[in-house]
């Protein structure tokens, strides 16, 4: 029982510090901090199809949207969203779209 569960924790650190990598120069701190949550939470299964790529992609989706306000295909961000429940962010952005900002200048 000991010796599965060094392995785990062996895993865990491995996957950890390779993630690491994929922060990109331009993420703040809390920006990646997210993002790395992400990556990490479904890391394992898409190495395991090899589709790390799409993945990483994925997580920018999310990053962007969150952080960024990007604004996506309505089923890559309905399954971006699905994928991130349960991240939580502190003091995470609130963006207007130009939309909400016409419809209230009409009100």
């Amino acid at each position: 029982m000991e010796d599965i569960l060094d392995d785990f924790v062996r895993q865990s650190r491995e996957t950890s510090d390779s993630v690491e990598h994929f922060m990109t120069i331009s993420e703040s701190d809390k920006h990646w901090q997210a993002r790395r949550e992400f990556i990490l939470r479904y890391f394992a299964e898409y190495e395991r199809r090899g589709e790390i790529e799409s993945l990483l992609g994925l997580s920018m989706v999310y990053a962007n949207h969150v952080f960024l306000g990007c604004q996506y295909n309505e089923v890559v961000l309905k399954k971006v969203k699905k994928m991130a429940e349960g991240i939580e962010i502190e003091d995470a952005p609130q963006f207007t779209t130009r939309d909400e900002i016409m419809k209230r200048s009409h009100q």
